[in-house]
């Protein structure tokens, strides 16, 4: 028996051990499985974790030197595994199978197997490269099996393969068993003696595509959540220049579904729940204080936190590989019928620039909202350099996004003649009602009555508004100096801010996004004023914080504005609306001489008696 297993190259194996270390504690049973194109060239792996109660599979692609979690970028369908070994054996019959695992185990059993991966992986999978092979079919003993067979077997006829489907049910596997569990048993032998069953025989009517007459179809009405700007089932996309309260307007939106309140309009919406999912602002420091202070009934809203592996394992929340679980679990809370993705590029696993890439990640969580009935709300920014644009057409990313959204929402800040600044929330597009009309809003900083010393944002709204988006909008942003405003106008807001003693770097970051400054513009007004950036030396938890330089507190003591020592200025309060500290946690300094973590390698121990240069272990 000669082996036809594919080896993971020697020379990445180190590299993508630190990688998988990084990513998960590898300290369970673990498999590699590289996958190749037909040249032999190395495109990616997985990386198959098994517990003693669950099973992990997670792909890796090599960016640079290093192995990064996540699939790489594919031109069109992802490949099979073994095809430089389906190119080699052109005459050889193939089997097909559920999952790397269990191909693993026939190519070491020296048939010629491969694999699109696991249950749900067959529409993403190129078949062409077993046009007109013979192929034996074997599912997994299983639900999930039997629908991987039902996907497969219509691809298969397409390439005109010649298809026979072991027959699992007389082969008394137990339930969700498959060849890894049968080959043990049985020995390579009674591969020759398995039960088959011809492919059409499981197919009693060929595949076609489905018409129905349009006196058929059942009219239903478009179901508001807010009349003419969220409905029910839809994916909305609200957009606008950072500083513009975006995340904040959403927190409203959720405060106002939760009690039953009233809109800027003044109807009244029905009560229900929300659910937020968000990959930026932390619910702890953020995100609830913006819920408290906009009145929201707290008990109505869910926080997407995770996905529990174990009853001890929580990992992050992966929508490509977790829809189905969140839809489960979001029945068993309740009637939500709002849902928040902030930002909602956090959905799109590969390039968010790429049109079709963000319509395959986008559809199932678009076709999700529409199962259980709520607005699907996804937070996104304005593409610099795009002002004067139609707002629609400013959102980042590909234009799929604004594409599938049924109603584009814009915000922006705008100055009138006389020079009053104010904010503005406007429908830039909608495909299913009107497309003009907006409101005026402002921010007020409220400190939490039950939580003395917490203070959150929360929307004020003001009048209504006629007309077109790009004219409610207003003038542009300045482009010389970014989104954030001007360098004087920054100068202003920093010096404002560090009067009073140390800021934490995270607060700075926070205020300014908050008052509408890119960091970028900070940074130049920190150095246009000299201001200090310092870590320890007593400061709270050794964090980096801002400071005045010296000079400027001694001048500004000198006149009475502010103490001479500096024990005597720490922060109070701080905020861009009062001296009040802002809660949002955000990305820390990004000085030069941060201290940076040493990335991080495999244990000693995990690694004692792994021979990098063997077979065996296959990484």
């Amino acid at each position: 028996m000669t082996s036809l297993t594919m080896r993971f190259p020697v020379e990445h194996k180190q590299a993508l051990l630190a990688a998988v270390k990084r990513a998960r504690n590898p300290d369970n049973k673990w498999q590699v499985s590289p996958y190749f194109d037909a040249a032999g060239d190395l495109l990616f792996a997985r990386v198959r974790i098994d517990t003693a109660t669950d099973k992990t599979i997670r792909p890796f692609h090599l960016a640079g030197d290093r192995w990064k979690q996540g699939e790489p970028t594919f031109e069109g369908k992802k490949p099979l595994l073994n095809l430089p070994l389906l190119a080699a054996h052109q005459d050889d019959e193939v089997w097909l199978v559920e999952g790397e695992k269990c191909a693993t185990v026939l190519t070491d059993a020296g048939k010629l197997a491969a694999t699109s991966g696991g249950a749900t992986s067959v529409p993403g999978a190129d078949w062409t490269p077993l046009s007109g092979r013979r192929v034996i079919v074997w599912p997994d003993n299983d639900q999930p099996g039997a629908k991987w067979l039902a996907d497969l077997l219509p691809e298969l006829a397409r390439i005109g393969a010649e298809v026979r489907v072991v027959d699992v049910n007389k082969l008394e596997l137990a339930e969700s068993g498959d060849v890894a569990d049968w080959l043990p048993l049985y020995g390579i032998e009674a591969l020759d003696d398995l039960p088959m069953v011809e492919a059409e025989a499981l197919v009693p009517e060929a595949a076609r595509v489905e018409l129905v007459r349009a006196d058929q179809i059942k009219i239903e009405p478009i179901r508001w959540l807010w009349d003419g700007w969220l409905a029910c089932g839809k994916l909305h996309i609200l957009a606008g220049a950072p500083g513009t309260g975006k995340t904040t307007i959403a927190m409203a939106m959720a405060a106002t579904v939760t009690r039953g309140g009233r809109w800027p309009d003044g109807s009244r919406c029905a009560r229900s729940s929300v659910l937020i999912w968000s990959g930026e602002d932390d619910p702890q420091d953020t995100l609830v204080p913006r819920l408290m202070a906009a009145g929201a009934d707290l008990s109505r809203v869910f926080f997407v936190t995770g996905t529990r592996s174990t009853p001890d394992e929580v990992r992050p929340f992966d929508p490509a590989a977790d829809l189905d679980l969140l839809q489960r679990t979001v029945r068993q809370a309740g009637d939500v019928r709002l849902m928040v993705v902030d930002p909602v590029v956090s959905a799109v696993s590969g390039d968010s620039h790429k049109n079709t890439e963000v319509r395959r990640a986008l559809q199932p969580l678009v076709e999700m909202a529409g199962t259980i009935g709520c607005a699907l709300v996804g937070i996104t920014h304005f593409s610099k350099g795009t002002g004067g644009k139609d707002p629609a057409e400013r959102v980042t990313g590909s234009i799929a996004f604004t594409a599938l959204a049924r109603v584009v929402l814009a915000t922006a800040k705008r100055e009138d003649d006389d020079g009053n600044r104010s904010q503005v929330l406007a429908r830039a597009k909608s495909n299913i009602g009107q497309d003009h009309g907006g409101f005026a809003y402002e921010f007020e900083q409220v400190e939490l009555a039950d939580h003395p010393g917490v203070f959150a944002s929360r929307v004020m709204w003001g009048e209504a508004l006629e007309g077109e988006a790009r004219e409610l909008l207003g003038t542009p942003e300045p482009a010389g100096d970014g989104e954030g405003g001007t360098l004087a106008d920054a100068k202003r807001f920093l010096r404002s801010l560090l009067e009073d003693g140390p800021v934490s770097s995270k607060s700075v970051k926070a205020d300014a996004d908050g008052a509408g400054y890119s960091w970028a513009t900070i940074r130049r007004a920190q150095t246009a004023l000299g201001v200090v950036a310092e870590k320890g030396k007593g400061l709270a938890n050794g964090q980096w914080h801002w400071r005045l330089p010296d000079t400027y507190v001694e001048k500004e003591a000198e006149s009475g504005r502010c103490s001479r020592k500096r024990e005597d200025a720490q922060q109070k309060k701080m905020s861009t609306f009062g001296k009040i500290e802002h809660l949002r946690g955000v990305d820390t300094d990004f000085d030069a001489d941060d201290d940076l973590d040493e990335e991080a390698v495999p244990d000693p121990d995990w690694l004692a008696g792994y021979d990098a240069n063997s077979d065996e272990a296959r990484i």
